[in-house]
This record gives C-alpha cells, structure tokens and sequence, in this order.
C-alpha cells in the first residue's frame, strides 16, 4: 500500500512516509488510508491538491483518493497528455504506475488483487486522472468497469484468481468485446459465434471499436451460441489475447481519446477450454448489461474530468486575457459562460456521485447511471466547447489543451450507450415506476370526469 497512496505525494514526503511505516498493522486500503490521515495535509502542501468546494464534503477516505490520483494526473499525466494525444502513444508507464497505486482494481475486492473501495472512489478517481489525460482515464475505465467488475461478479474463484487477480493489481491489462462492424447499440445482434466442441468452445467473428485492443492480455467476448434464442443465447468468453487465431485489425485514426488503441478483435476458430465460460451459457447479454450500467458511473467520471478541466482552463485564461483595457472576465458574456460551465459540471457530479451511492448501496442504479453518463457526457461536450469560444483563436491550435478537451470530450456522448440510448434506458426505466405505483391523476376543480380512454375510478378524485 505504500506505493499505492504515497508515491505521488511530494515533499515533505519522508515524514509522511515515516508515519506510515510507525504503524505496525496495516491490513487493507481502507486502514492505510485511516492510519495516513494525519499527515494529509502537510504531505500535500503546496501541491496544488488543495480541497475545491465541491471536494470539501468528501469522507476522509474518499478525500485522500481524490488527492492520491489528482496528485498523479497533475505530476505524470498533464505534462505529457498533449505529447500523449500528438503522436498516439499509449501510456505505458503511467498505466503501471496506475496499477501500483490501486488505481486498475478500484472497486475490486483487495482478495483479489484490487484496492476493495467503493464506486464512489472510482468515479472521484476516474473524474481525476481524466482531468489530467482523458485517454489514460479510458484506459483505466476499461480494465476497472468492464473487464474486472463482470468477472469479479460473475467468475468462478479459478477465473478470479487466473484472470482477475493479475488485471486488477495492475500486471496485465484486459479490454471487452462486444460491439461489432455490424452492430453496436443493438447489442443482441451478435455475428460473433461460439460453437460447443466438446471440451471447448470455438469462437469465430470480429468485434469492433475496442478500447485497450492493442496493449490487453485478456479480452471478454460476446459472442452467440445459440441463434434460435437470439439475445438470449449469447454468451461471454474469457479469452486470452495470445490464443491461435487470434489477431487484431489495425489502429483506428480517431479523433479524440488518441493515446489509447482502439481496434477490431478478429478470431478465427479460436478455441477456448470450456472453464473460460464467464457465467452460464445464455447469459452474456445478461452480463453485457450489469456491466454497461457500472461502465457508465466510469465514463461519466471520464466526462467530470474532462468538464473540470476545461472549465478550469477557461477561468484562468479569462483572467489574464486583456480585452477592451481590461481582464476578458469582467465582461457579463464572458461570466454567462462560467456560470453556465459551473453548473452543469456541478448538477452532473452530483448524478454521478448518486449513482455510485446507489450501486455501493446495493439499490437498482441503472437509470441513475444512464442520467450521469447522458449528462456528464453532455457537460463535457459544453464545457470544452465553450472553453474553446473564451480562448478564441487560442482554444483553436494545440498550444493550448482546449481542442483537446474538446476532441476527447466527444466519445463520450457515444461509447458505452450513445445519449440517444441513455434516454431509452432512462425514460423505459421511469415509465416501468410509474407502471408499478398507483397514482392518483389531478383534475381541474370541478370536474371530476375521468380522463378519455381509463376506466379507472381512481382517477376521477
């Protein structure tokens, strides 16, 4: 644990470290961070990971996570992110050292290699390192939320100590394949096939637009195994990356979110042992699902971070940019935009965070976690495109990070359910409440007639 939340810290970093070592137990995450509480602030003095208002009603323990990765992200991540995007190198260092920090396995029981956290110290860790470079953020998002979580809920105890264990320490790196050339919200409509062969499974098809394709070890695939039943006879497959007749397209030129790969898994009678079945045969739709509810408490935290850099980007910008005789922050457009960036930022953190309470609480989360990634997403899409409009001809060329921001901030409203089916999973998801509680409909004053087309009595009160 020491390297985990330690190592990023500056000075006075020996005594901090000193403090940590005079305990003489120290059993998990949870107690580490207890036993360093102390020396927080003197370790973090004058690092820039002072407390922002809305980081003030955080818990101790969520309060030093946020430190530990902000720590990070503006140390490691934000000197290079540009350097990162320009050439579409993938941060190999840094996502090691994200893995001794504890940072690959948030949320992943410590039994099993991870930091044993709740979902809400993911997303503030999420919202962090993706303030410092969105395309690590996605990085870290793929291996925590769709790789980790699904196996971790679904393995056998062989699965998790092969296949979960190494990925959420941080030693190996896994990626998840459902989207294909020829499908991607319509996740059902799965080409990709799995043919029972006695012993094993041989998987045949091409999954498209993976994120970590290129770096993974292990890959979760969707593929069908039995047409007939159509989503329900699709299955998830724990395939190692090194499998015969297994390959990978070339690397997509995207627009955004450079410094990660993204391209197709291709397979071609790939043979996996039957233990590699991840849950039953006819449930991977069923885990596809669990997992993209989580996945979009990640890429929602992915959004804040890309929201709250830009925003931060532009309220120091405004203040030293001369206009008119005076500081371009003095100008009522110009504070319009602020406001209009702040709360959006804000109203979104606030969902997401809501959400991952949700899920640490063991309650239904998955309209709240579709209204945090629509939201977060679309804040982040708002705030880097205004950031852009206050930086002028500035927010434009790359000697500044807004067209950065703005670029990443874009796949965000896409991958993990586009905003168009967040609306679907919100709005089937109100309307099944409303189906499952009796309701009284209100009526003008005098008038009490029911409303044409019910039956119902009720309704005429």
């Amino acid at each position: 644990l020491e390297t985990r939340v330690l190592s990023v810290c500056p000075a006075p970093r020996d005594g901090f470290v000193a403090q940590f070592r005079s305990q003489a137990v120290v059993g998990s995450t949870n107690e580490a961070l207890h036993h360093i509480s102390t020396a927080r602030g003197a370790a973090c003095a004058g690092s820039g990971g002072a407390l922002t208002p809305w980081a003030a009603s955080l818990s101790e323990e969520h309060g030093m996570i946020r430190d530990m990765a902000r720590q990070f992200a503006e140390t490691e991540l934000m000197p290079i992110a540009g350097d990162l995007d320009a050439n579409h190198r993938f941060p190999a260092e840094q996502v090691k050292h994200l893995g001794s920090l504890g940072l690959m396995g948030v949320a992943v029981s410590a039994s099993y290699g991870g930091s044993g956290l709740d979902y809400l110290a993911y997303a503030i860790a999420m919202e962090e390192i993706s303030r410092g470079c969105a395309s690590t953020g996605v990085i870290m998002s793929v291996n925590n939320s769709l790789y980790c979580a699904p196996i971790e809920k679904f393995g056998d105890e062989e699965q998790k100590q092969r296949f979960l264990t190494p990925f959420a320490a941080g030693e190996q790196l896994g990626c998840f394949g459902l989207s294909e050339p020829g499908n991607g919200s319509d996740a059902g409509a799965a080409s990709t096939t799995a043919q029972d062969a006695g012993s094993e499974w041989v998987l045949n098809g091409t999954k498209a637009w993976i994120t970590n394709a290129h770096e993974a070890d292990c890959a979760l695939v969707f593929a069908t195994t039995d047409k007939a039943m159509k989503h329900k006879g699709i299955s998830a497959f724990i395939v190692p990356t090194d499998t015969p007749g297994f390959s990978l397209g070339a690397k997509e030129d995207k627009l955004g979110i450079r410094a990660s790969s993204t391209a197709n898994l291709i397979m071609e009678d790939v043979r996996v042992p039957k233990a590699n079945l991840l849950g039953k045969p006819g449930e991977g739709f069923k885990i596809a699902m669990s997992t993209l509810d989580a996945g979009r408490i990640g890429i929602a935290g992915q959004a804040l971070g890309i929201a709250q850099a830009s925003l931060e980007c532009a309220s120091k910008y405004c203040l030293e940019r001369q206009a008119f005789g005076k500081p371009i922050s003095s100008l009522f457009a110009i504070q319009n935009k602020l406001s209009e960036m702040a709360c959006r930022l804000e109203s979104a953190r606030l969902l997401t965070w809501r959400a991952s309470e949700l899920k640490d609480q063991g309650a239904n989360y998955t309209k709240e976690a579709a209204m945090a990634k629509l939201t977060a997403s679309e804040a982040a899409t708002f705030c880097a495109h205004q950031c852009i409009q206050i930086l002028g001809g500035m927010g434009y060329v790359s000697d500044m990070p807004a067209e950065r921001y703005y670029r990443d901030a874009r796949i965000t409203e896409i991958y993990e359910g586009t905003s168009e089916i967040q609306h679907v999973v919100i709005a089937s998801n109100l309307l099944k409440e409303a189906q499952n509680t009796s309701c009284v409909m209100p009526t003008a004053p005098g008038h009490g007639k029911v409303p044409s087309g019910s039956s119902s009595p009720d309704l005429a009160a």
